[in-house]
């Protein structure tokens, strides 16, 4: 049961973000950004699906709409090592949906259930997928619970649900995070129609304590945006959650630089790393300390990672 994730996002949760999370809680079940099955299979893999072993639990996220590729990207995935391989038809991007997968999947749930149950018999990892409430005016309660209803027949075991509808024409996709209102009861009621599945929440979930009291009626959460702009809050529903989370930002800290000092030496730069630990002291004294020496040094030539070290604020409240 997944009790916490953290979002696939896109250019957010490369392999570095990932690394730095899981700095931050032991347990949290992460996921990469969203891999199209054309890239996992005719593109550079070592690149596209490599990760460390600390990341784990981790899994990977594909975009596509063939079953007989989605199936081979996620023998490929599995074969990598993924915990779990997830069929993203919740990403409503222009470009999504020239591929004809994402959200507008959602209108067609048979060619759903197909591709999932091809990843399910070519893997021995869970397959799982993570949708939406509804995609334009198909937004009924009746259309959502049909929809699962259908994918349900794959065996898939997981739902994540982000609770909001999509729109595909007319929203940006940074809109259709923000514009359509969250309806987390429509997830509330999902679970309670369909109690054999596990069903996950995203959306709206940066608040610890009103996000822990979806727990009561749903089997886990998934942390967004919330995660990425202040990472601590990872620690803070980890310790909730009692899971193994770190003991002050000067620790994650040290191990990000450890983590940065090898990268550079593999020909990586330092900005590959410090860009996702922007918000580590988010709402926190010394913040704008941090961001400022940060964002004015990371990118330039030769820099190491001892500009974490001298960026760290000297008093912050862990």
């Amino acid at each position: 049961m997944q009790h916490l994730s953290v979002a696939p996002m896109m250019d957010w949760t490369d392999r570095h973000c990932r690394y730095f999370h899981r700095q931050l809680n032991g347990a949290a079940r992460l996921y990469t950004e969203m891999v199209t099955t054309g890239a996992v299979i005719h593109g550079d893999r070592d690149r596209l699906l490599g990760f460390d072993p600390a990341e784990h639990p981790v899994a990977l996220q594909l975009g596509g709409s063939e079953p007989e590729d989605l199936a081979q990207a996620a023998r490929i995935g599995a074969e990598y090592g993924y915990d779990e391989i997830n069929l993203n038809v919740g990403c409503p991007s222009e470009r999504v949906q020239k591929g004809s997968f994402g959200a507008c999947l959602m209108k067609e749930p048979e060619l759903v259930r197909d591709c999932l149950q091809a990843m399910r018999e070519a893997v021995a990892v869970p397959v799982t997928i993570k949708t939406r409430i509804g995609v334009e005016d198909h937004d009924s309660e009746g259309f959502f619970h049909d929809f699962i209803g259908s994918v349900a027949q794959s065996g898939i075991g997981t739902v994540i649900i982000h609770a909001r509808k999509a729109w595909l024409q007319g929203l940006s996709p940074k809109q259709n995070r923000e514009v359509p209102p969250l309806q987390h009861d429509r997830v509330h009621a999902l679970k309670q129609a369909f109690p054999e599945l596990d069903v996950i929440l995203n959306g709206g979930l940066a608040n610890v304590e009103e996000g822990l009291a979806h727990l009561d009626r749903l089997d886990g959460l998934m942390l967004g945006r919330a995660a990425y702009q202040d990472p601590w809050v990872l620690v803070r529903f980890g310790a909730r959650l009692g899971q193994p989370v770190a003991s002050s930002r000067r620790s994650v800290i040290a191990a990000m630089a450890d983590y940065a000092a090898a990268h550079i030496e593999r020909g990586g730069r330092l900005a590959h790393v410090g860009r996702h630990m922007l918000g580590l002291y988010h709402a926190c004294p010394g913040a704008r300390h941090w961001r400022r020496l940060l964002s004015q040094h990371m990118h330039q030539p030769g820099v190491g990672p001892e500009l974490f070290l001298e960026a760290c604020p000297e008093r912050v409240a862990a």
